[in-house]
């Protein structure tokens, strides 16, 4: 059974139940992406009558599921087959292509009609890509083995002095810079897999994540840990976003951003966040 399909309770939140739940991408697209101007056989796309959707080598739960973007189980996964719904692709007309973090947010030409893999909305990305808006609100979250002298922390200053790590490029990693501003320098990391490895190690204190990511870790993959606390927002930053990421003056922002709005406004993008990620009971708020 893969892993993202484990009941999972941690504290009062929980993963919920996966097996079994199909998406509409699972079929012939059934919805009227004429309705807001943007349909298939209009849309410059990469490959005529093809979306191509990228995302990184690995991909994580609960977003994906063992690492098959293309499966449609997870949440982002789940997210990228809705969005090709609503712009006329159905399942059979979707293409995955893999890039890394970093080269998915750098300048230039993309390999990829709209990427997606957690990627916060800033203004500093801005200046090399699009975003779509946001189809997920973020929440930075520290973990920590049960033996580490920060599990108990309960402020922003009981943080001050750990060995604490993250993904290198992400709001994670600033969370850490700007928001906890410890002693030490962080830990970078290229994945989360060689992260998870540092702080089950023992070579981090504590691990900056998502919060979904954080209850995930910390109830399916890293033992004997625990989730210490939700960390405020980036300065300046009233609600960190996930959005899609396009090819900056990407002639399919606008539509690929009216796509997202629809799945907001009639409630899919909160379903899918209901059936593939845990909710924010039980992790406490630093300060």
């Amino acid at each position: 059974m893969p892993r993202a399909r484990l009941a999972l309770a941690v504290g009062s939140a929980a993963l919920l139940a996966l097996a079994g739940c199909g998406t509409a991408a699972d079929k012939k697209s059934d919805t009227k992406p004429d309705a807001f101007g943007c349909t298939a056989d209009k849309l410059p796309t990469l490959a005529k009558g093809k979306l191509t959707i990228g995302t990184d080598n690995p991909v994580y739960g609960p977003w994906f599921v063992d690492n098959k973007p293309e499966s449609g189980q997870g949440f982002e996964s789940a997210v990228a087959y809705a969005v090709a719904d609503k712009l006329g692709y159905p399942k059979d007309s979707v293409v995955w292509t893999r890039v890394t973090f970093n080269a998915a947010i750098a300048p230039g030409p993309k390999a990829y009609d709209f990427d997606i893999n957690e990627f916060s909305i800033t203004e500093d990305r801005r200046k090399a890509v699009d975003f779509s808006t946001g189809y997920y609100d973020v929440k930075q979250t520290v973990i920590a083995l049960k033996s580490s002298k920060i599990a108990g922390a309960k402020s922003i200053a009981d943080l001050k002095g750990a060995n604490l790590g993250a993904q290198v490029g992400t709001t994670s990693y600033k969370a850490i810079t700007d928001v906890i501003k410890p002693t030490d320098k962080p830990g970078v990391y290229n994945n989360n897999d060689d992260a998870k490895a540092a702080l089950a190690n023992g070579t981090l204190d504590g691990l900056v994540v998502d919060l979904p990511t954080a209850f995930y870790m910390t109830g399916a993959e890293i033992k004997d840990s625990l989730i210490v606390g939700q960390l405020p927002p980036l300065p300046g930053v009233q609600q960190e976003q996930f959005g899609l990421v396009l090819d900056k003056g990407s002639k399919l922002t606008s539509c690929v951003s009216q796509a997202v709005d629809q799945l907001r406004s009639n409630g899919k993008l909160a379903e899918l966040a209901k059936q593939w990620l845990a909710g924010a009971d039980g992790a406490r708020e630093l300060s």
